[in-house]
């Protein structure tokens, strides 16, 4: 048939062939299910046995304390001396996750000490229902840095036996009894009356006892603080715990301590202030006593009651500046105090903010006593040598020697203005020279007694508003939410881990198969020939012999194997059907490599051509490595001549090498390779091959060459002008797919005439899909075989 002759080589048609990807993992459909179900069952127990973790929420809103300070309500609008610049939020955050504001909740609350009661396959955690607890008698300072690990297993009402993990500590002791281990003292004691008979009852207790430093760096690493709300005022607490309970605690309590705290630092400013005021009213009392006095003095001494007449017109005209003399001068006396007040206190103490109006000195306290209390926050979690406390030292630093500067600038301001003061004034008093002398020193006494007076009310009343405001100092923070445990676990997530063990139970056994299909470099099918037969013709597959079948076909043979062979005979016959039919056609069979099959195909292809009555004569051409002798040693033995000879004896005639067979009454006539002779390819390269095969083309119909392996020796390439058609075979699961370009450039270079392809040894019970490369032949088929039903193709489909 033409078509089976001519192959294009410029065939550029796409091999790939989805169907045939997706049956090549549906062959391992049992594996692919199993690892589907494995890994499904393996997600199951993951989520049965893990002990879940819960997310723990709680929410709380900073308090602004201008909106929220009692002293607002006061006449001097109070919060002037306490209120202080905002930390902002972040510093906030800061402070909640600081470790000194944690180490002391985990301390308070015992959570450095877990108790866990070991079941039959996981162990629970026991917080507040562990039936013992342990109680330390070492300081807290010895105890907070140790690591404990205790199994307590009771033995009776009263005893039990302590282990202590990675160790041979094994021990009874009473219930009370004192313990000592690594410099640790400690007792175990029920957790309650009720505990007793629960303690015997239970199963091991395991008692964990973790340094303090580690807990709290755990709690915080776990602690979430997020800002909310549309002026991001409000932040959200949340941590993830086995232990919902503890975390609910945990929570609570540092919102608590964080109010607490936050309540001393401001209660501490007004002690601060309160102390600062109550030395200057000794002092100014003192002072204010001297001028009364004084007063007294000069009227006794001069004898005299109150100011003349005359001066009342003087006071009318320029009261108003006397005022501003008395308000400058008690502006000197307050700049005068806060500079004795810098050179006497420590560093970075709160300064009092005594509402000095002149200059830029009440801002500079301000932000003088931002930076205290900013620097004191992070020095309850770390220390002096923290850059961030470093950079806000040398801040203070800087505002302090600006307060100095600032101070004597606007001394010095307020003289310039007294001095021009004093100039009216004497500028006044020259005009009205008529008064005595006498007047003029009694209005210098009774404006100190007022400077005094005045700074004496001041000072009396800011008092008061400092004592107010630590007695009503409002909170910091307030709970907007108590702690609250979300009912849904967030680790494991039951769903995901279920859809993700099937997920990868599916992935794996696919993966796998998908390498294995990657590193797989054999021909297993037709499917993995495309890149050959598009230039070369495809006659036939061969199936897979079982061990308890026969490899040489019979007469009438209803097998795999007889089907396959006379499918070839048919395909054989389409390609050499316009041949000359007065001589017998030459068909070598050949192969790349030893162990493809090419003997055995020869055989039983001429025992299948002989079995339509055609004449056949089967030469062993590998004299090298024959092969042929083993299906022939049943019925010619070992007969003394064979090719080897004729090719190498001109006495010897092609009659005194050929042997008949009529095994199962075909019949065939066999020439085997003879004795290996040391130059094979010195002698196929002489005329008695050809003569051979000349003379025989006139007695046989079919005359097939058994040859050597055309890729490892020379002896087919050297003959292979004599044949009419090659049979080229592969081998399912052994010839290598790289070898294929060696038979098409054998084509290229026209060594091999009328070439086409063989596939031995395909195993059909891999592949569901046969029909898709032609591997279904209809084995079966014929008179009296009952028509196998699609449920019966499917069942035994899925056996394989």
């Amino acid at each position: 048939m033409e078509e089976l002759q001519e192959f294009s080589e410029e065939n550029n048609e796409s091999s790939f062939d989805l169907k045939a990807e997706i049956y090549k993992y549906l062959t391992y459909w049992k594996w692919i299910l199993f690892g589907f179900l494995l890994g499904g069952l393996l997600a199951y127990l993951y989520n049965r046995y893990t002990i879940p973790k819960y997310r723990t929420w709680a929410t709380m809103i900073m308090v602004d304390d201008q909106e929220n300070n009692a002293m607002s309500a006061l006449p001097s609008g109070g919060g002037a001396i306490f209120s202080l610049e905002d930390d902002g939020l972040q510093n906030q955050i800061e402070k909640l996750k600081s470790k000194q504001l944690v180490a002391s909740v985990i301390d308070e609350l015992d959570l450095n000490k877990s108790y866990f009661i070991e079941g039959n396959v996981i162990t629970v955690e026991a917080y507040k229902s562990s039936p013992i607890i342990i109680e330390f008698i070492s300081p807290d300072s010895i105890v907070n840095k140790s690591s404990l690990n205790l199994l307590i297993t009771p033995v009776s009402d009263i005893e039990f036996n302590l282990r202590l993990e990675n160790s041979d500590y094994n021990k009874d002791y009473k219930i009370g009894e004192i313990i000592e281990i690594n410099d640790l003292s400690f007792t175990v004691l029920p957790r309650s009356r009720d505990s007793e008979n629960t303690f015997k009852n239970s199963n091991t207790v395991n008692i964990v006892v973790e340094p303090l430093k580690e807990t709290a760096n755990r709690y915080i690493q776990n602690l979430w603080i997020t800002p909310k709300g549309q002026a991001k005022d409000i932040l959200e607490l949340s941590i993830v715990n086995e232990s919902s309970a503890k975390s609910e605690d945990f929570l609570n309590k540092l919102m608590e301590r964080f109010n607490e705290e936050g309540v001393e630092d401001k209660q501490e400013v007004a002690e601060n202030t309160t102390s600062f005021i109550q030395d200057r009213l000794e002092m100014i009392t003192n002072e204010l006593d001297s001028v009364e006095v004084g007063i007294a003095e000069f009227k006794r001494e001069n004898r005299i009651m109150s100011v003349q007449s005359g001066a009342a017109e003087f006071q009318s005209k320029f009261s108003a500046a006397e005022q501003q003399v008395f308000e400058l001068e008690t502006q000197l006396e307050l700049l005068k105090s806060i500079e004795e007040l810098l050179r006497e206190q420590g560093q970075y103490e709160f300064l009092p903010e005594v509402g000095i109006e002149a200059g830029s000195v009440s801002g500079l306290i301000n932000s003088y006593n931002a930076l205290v209390m900013e620097r004191n926050i992070y020095l309850k979690s770390s220390t002096a040598e923290n850059p961030v406390v470093e950079s806000l030292s040398d801040q203070l630093d800087g505002l302090r020697s600006n307060l100095y500067e600032n101070i004597a600038s606007t001394r010095s301001s307020i003289k310039v203005k007294l001095n021009e003061l004093n100039n009216r004034e004497n500028i006044a008093q020259g005009r009205f020279s008529t008064f005595p002398g006498l007047e003029k020193g009694m209005r210098n006494i009774e404006r100190q007694q007022q400077i005094k007076e005045q700074l004496y009310l001041f000072l009396l009343q800011r008092r008061e508003e400092a004592a107010i405001s630590y007695a009503a100092t409002a909170s910091v923070a307030r709970v907007v939410d108590a702690a609250f445990t979300v009912d849904a676990p967030v680790d494991p997530s039951p769903w995901l881990i279920l859809i993700g063990g099937f997920a990868i139970g599916l992935i794996i056994p696919i993966g796998i198969i998908f390498l294995k299909n990657l590193l797989d470099t054999k021909v297993h099918h037709k499917g993995d020939l495309q890149t050959l037969i598009k230039t070369i013709p495809f006659i036939g597959e061969v199936p897979r012999i079982g061990t308890d079948q026969n490899e040489v076909i019979h007469l009438n043979d209803r097998s795999s194997l007889a089907e396959s062979f006379r499918i070839l005979r048919t395909n054989l016959a389409y390609l050499i059907q316009n041949k000359d039919k007065d001589m017998g056609d030459v068909i070598f069979v050949t192969s790349t490599v030893k162990g493809e099959g090419k003997t055995f195909i020869s055989y039983n292809l001429s025992r299948t051509l002989a079995s339509t009555g055609k004449s056949v004569l089967l030469i062993g051409a590998d004299i090298r490595n024959p092969k042929l002798h083993r299906y022939t040693e049943s019925t010619i033995g070992s007969k003394e001549k064979g090719l080897s000879d004729f090719l190498y004896d001109f006495d010897v005639v092609p009659k005194d090498i050929i042997s008949s067979t009529k095994d199962d009454d075909i019949k065939v006539d066999i020439v085997l390779s003879g004795p290996i002779p040391p130059n094979p390819a010195e002698l196929l390269m002489n005329d008695r091959m050809e003569e051979l095969i000349t003379s025989s083309r006139n007695d046989y119909d079919y005359i097939i060459v058994d040859t050597a392996p055309a890729m490892i020796v020379t002896d087919t390439l050297l003959i292979s002008q004599l044949a009419d058609y090659t049979l080229y075979v592969t081998r399912a699961d052994f010839t290598e797919k790289n070898l294929l370009e060696f038979p098409k450039d054998l084509k290229k270079q026209g060594k091999l005439k009328g070439l086409a392809v063989i596939l031995n040894d395909v195993d059909y019970s891999k592949f569901s899909y046969g029909a898709q490369y032609g591997y279904s032949y209809g084995y079966g088929y014929g008179y009296g075989v009952d028509k196998e039903s699609r449920w019966k193709r499917l069942k035994r489909r899925l056996s394989n």
